[in-house]
């Protein structure tokens, strides 16, 4: 379907943000912030990429993460749900991307999952964070435990919930959602994963970041447009977007 509801497209949207999360990823982002004035970029190495991690993929990230319209380094972290065998390596490419973020003045985007019923990768990123001490990121997509949402909050990082959201069985991520302050709470898609109610099972748009919204709004007992401008405005806060593009 090219447009869920009457009053909702993608044309509607005022700025996004393409993760680049690998190089070849974060070139792509790029071709597209070159073609269309409102897309911005990230430029940062996934955890589950991590086995590319290396000195000749420091430094072309580095030269990518120079571009004008990089605005955000990542997204990096910590992932032990699909793969434990590159661990010390996602630690490594963390630890650097967080000195990058640092260097560059930029916010950092974080991935970070367990297996079920495992706390291991929210300890290791939370310690990686507390170790570096940036202060500018986004705790993306959150899912993650007690530990590692006030280890962000108390660096001053955002956290940016995803369709998961919506879901019936999600009511620790609701729970986390209510807990974190307005002035830092941003919405997204993770697209084309987690699309959210009613989108669920299909491959997710930018503009379903409307019903995540929606359920946001309702969570925190506040009208949508005021959510709406909320959301916004922290986003263009933590990425440095001063004006619309």
């Amino acid at each position: 379907d090219a447009v869920p509801d009457p009053h909702l497209s993608a044309q509607q949207l005022e700025t996004l943000v393409a993760v680049g999360f690998n190089p070849d990823r974060a070139r792509a982002c790029l071709a597209l912030t070159r073609d269309l004035p409102n897309v911005y970029a990230t430029v940062g190495l996934h955890p589950c990429d991590a086995a590319m991690f290396s000195s000749a993929v420091r430094a072309d990230l580095e030269g990518l993460a120079l571009e004008a319209k990089v605005v955000g380094i990542g997204e990096s972290g910590v992932d032990y749900y699909w793969d434990v065998n590159t661990k010390q390596l996602q630690l490594e490419s963390l630890d650097w991307q967080l000195d990058l973020a640092r260097r560059l003045d930029k916010a950092i985007v974080i991935h970070c999952r367990d297996k079920d019923g495992s706390r291991t990768a929210f300890a290791d990123c939370a310690a990686a964070l507390r170790n570096a001490g940036w202060h500018k990121g986004i705790l993306h997509c959150f899912a993650g435990d007690a530990e590692l949402l006030e280890t962000g909050l108390a660096l001053g990082f955002h956290v940016s919930f995803a369709g998961n959201l919506t879901y019936k069985n999600a009511q620790i991520i609701r729970d986390s959602a209510s807990q974190v302050p307005l002035e830092r709470l941003l919405v997204e898609t993770d697209a084309p994963y987690l699309s959210p109610v009613p989108k669920r099972g299909k491959p997710n748009r930018p503009e379903y970041v409307a019903y995540t919204l929606e359920v946001l709004a309702t969570l925190r007992n506040l009208p949508l447009e005021t959510m709406e401008a909320i959301t916004s405005q922290n986003a263009k806060s933590v990425y440095g977007l001063t004006s619309p593009a």
